[in-house]
């Protein structure tokens, strides 16, 4: 172990590592950097200024504050209370963003999240947590904690935020679940993915697909490109997710959808 890596772990044990990690956070969200930009390139072909955009699992917010940045209308949603306390300290002030500290998910009620000490990675979805760890991706991490936390749905946020243009989906495996409780189509969005939970992405594909009339992308890791030469239909991104996923057992990315217009020519926006 170096010098610097014994300091760091000295300094994770201190009580006040919490309250420094917390402020780097807020720091992080009211900074602009080379890769929000890069983020900012990427994510102006699904959002335009004056737009209204659901980030569900907004954690700390690095999506957040892109389509902020690009004029957008943004209603977070994010249960665990330490990241929310993040989001409202970083961006509370800002007029066009709207904090919902809730989970969504295909029903209203209550459910108890599995709180990882890397909070990008707590979860709803006990499954998800086990096939990530049978294979073997998030081997250091400890799902120690579990919070109470209130569910709604993606039908009753548009009943009362509207029709998002673009609706951004990152929870950690529960991403089925928060489609099932959308009855409607809606412009765009995306949803994460992992080779571990294929099955869960297809059925997402597949609910995307029952809603209107979508084409598909893919974007591998953090790479803000897509992966495919072109938008291609439901079967299509299906069947290009089961060969990566054949070749890459610890793939993971985004979908992406968007709706067509009713030529079927273009893509709507």
């Amino acid at each position: 172990m170096t010098f610097r890596d014994s300091v760091a772990r000295m300094l994770r044990a201190t009580p006040f590592y919490p309250a420094l990690q917390e402020w780097r956070q807020v720091r992080a969200l009211r900074r602009w950097t080379h890769e929000d930009e890069l983020r900012s390139d990427f994510y102006r072909q699904f959002v335009r200024a004056g737009d209204l955009v659901f980030d569900v699992g907004a954690n700390v917010g690095n999506r957040t504050k892109v389509f902020l940045n690009l004029g957008a209308r943004v209603v977070a949603f994010e249960p665990q209370q330490a990241v929310a306390d993040i989001l409202q300290r970083g961006l509370g002030a800002h007029p066009r963003f709207t904090l919902v500290r809730e989970a969504l998910g295909p029903s209203s009620g209550e459910a108890e999240m599995l709180i990882s000490e890397q909070h990008v990675l707590s979860t709803l979805s006990r499954a998800w947590v086990e096939a990530t760890g049978r294979a073997g991706r998030f081997e250091s991490s400890k799902w120690s904690r579990r919070e109470r936390v209130v569910v709604n749905t993606l039908d009753a946020a548009v009943k009362k935020f509207g029709s998002p243009a673009f609706v951004k989906i990152d929870v950690e495996g529960f991403e089925i679940e928060v489609l099932s409780g959308l009855t409607h189509a809606v412009n765009a969005g995306s949803v994460e993915f992992a080779a571990e939970a294929i099955d869960s992405t297809i059925r997402c594909i597949e609910r995307v697909a029952a809603l209107g009339s979508y084409r598909f992308q893919l974007s591998l890791g953090e790479s803000l490109t897509f992966a495919l030469p072109g938008w291609v239909s439901a079967p299509e991104v299906q069947h290009a997710i089961e060969r990566l996923v054949a070749r890459d057992k610890l793939a993971w990315g985004d979908v992406y959808f968007r709706m067509e217009t009713d030529s079927g020519s273009h893509l709507a926006r």
